[in-house]
């Protein structure tokens, strides 16, 4: 796995992507837990074809600005680029936007973990 991968998707929003549908506002908009979640995909699906059978990568860290409003209906797209490796945490450049302006822009940080390893580590915690 190299620095400069980049992945790019895009979706339609929809009622289940609004703030109102999130809890996180009370309008009809692309809500930023939606954005948010578009980013962190982007950015694990663009790394998955690097993993071992056994890795996986979780999000740790997210840093962005909602940056304009988008209504139901229009597509917004999110581009994704590594921009750091440090070991097993690799740092993202992530950007939405829609078909009129940057909706979303930042850092996203993921770790490689060993999924077996991980799942087993948090079921510790049910007991």
């Amino acid at each position: 796995m190299e620095k400069g991968i980049k992945n790019k998707q895009s979706i339609t929003v929809e009622e289940k992507d609004t703030a109102l549908f999130h809890g996180s506002g009370t309008l009809r908009v692309f809500a930023t837990p939606a954005m948010i979640s578009l980013m962190e995909n982007t950015a694990m699906n663009s790394v998955a074809p690097f993993l071992q059978n056994d890795e996986a990568t979780v999000g740790t860290e997210i840093n962005i600005k909602h940056l304009s409003a988008t209504p139901v209906g229009c597509c917004v797209t999110c581009e994704s680029e590594l921009i750091e490796i440090d070991g097993r945490r690799l740092v993202f450049k992530v950007k939405v936007y829609d078909n009129k302006s940057v909706a979303g822009e930042g850092t996203h940080e993921r770790f490689i973990i060993k999924a077996k390893k991980f799942f087993e580590k948090t079921q510790l915690k049910l007991k």
